[in-house]
């Protein structure tokens, strides 16, 4: 979905983005760190431009996909999350050693070794988290984290969500998630529709869908 043209500030530790199937959530999000790159104006991290410092930003922007298949690209938690963990620790074991620690810390330690075939969608979610945290971003952007879990792991999902001291931007179906933020935006069309506190913009967004 392209986007029409859009000024925005996001300054606020929690911000929700809402809006239909096809809006523009996603490419908002992605626009956020780089995935997606603006065919106009500029798109600032941190006062990093996207286009001409891609690199730095995605170091600042840990992006969590709705399918965390789409992230987990090694064969067990523990040797992803590893992987994450290359650039700041360069020592394996040292690596292995603090890759158990986050995993234990998510309540996920007996997870480790297991094939991330065999993990619950909840449970891939989570590790898919974990990996993204591991790089130690400023930000996370979680573009619909929720979508494919059953409420038991949606739960987790916002639970660990909310403890997190970074800046999270995450787009939602989730209305009860979308609450917990301190701004909303609602995405029609391409464009914001709405922007302001959650209870505002929640009831906009539902007289939108539900006239």
């Amino acid at each position: 979905m392209l986007l029409h043209p859009t000024s925005l500030e996001l300054a606020e530790r929690r911000v929700a983005v809402i809006g239909a199937n096809g809006s523009g959530k996603s490419t908002l999000l992605q626009l956020f760190n780089g995935l997606v790159l603006p065919s106009a104006g500029d798109v600032l991290v941190d006062g990093l431009d996207t286009a001409r410092r891609g690199r730095e930003v995605r170091r600042r922007v840990g992006f969590v996909f709705t399918d965390p298949m789409a992230q987990l690209v090694l064969a067990t938690p523990a040797d992803d999350i590893e992987l994450s963990l290359r650039r700041l620790i360069r020592d394996r074991n040292a690596r292995r050693v603090e890759a158990l620690r986050l995993l234990g810390e998510r309540g996920l330690a007996e997870l480790a070794d297991q094939s991330v075939y065999d993990l619950s969608g909840g449970e891939r979610q989570l590790v898919a988290l974990t990996s993204v945290l591991a790089a130690s971003p400023s930000i996370v952007v979680a573009d619909e984290p929720t979508t494919l879990l059953d409420l038991r792991n949606t739960d987790r999902v916002r639970a660990a969500l909310a403890a997190l001291e970074q800046q999270v931007v995450v787009a939602t179906h989730d209305l009860e998630l979308a609450a917990d933020a301190e701004r909303v935006l609602v995405i029609e069309g391409g464009r914001v529709a709405a922007d302001g506190e959650p209870a505002e913009a929640i009831d906009f967004y539902l007289r939108l869908v539900r006239p």
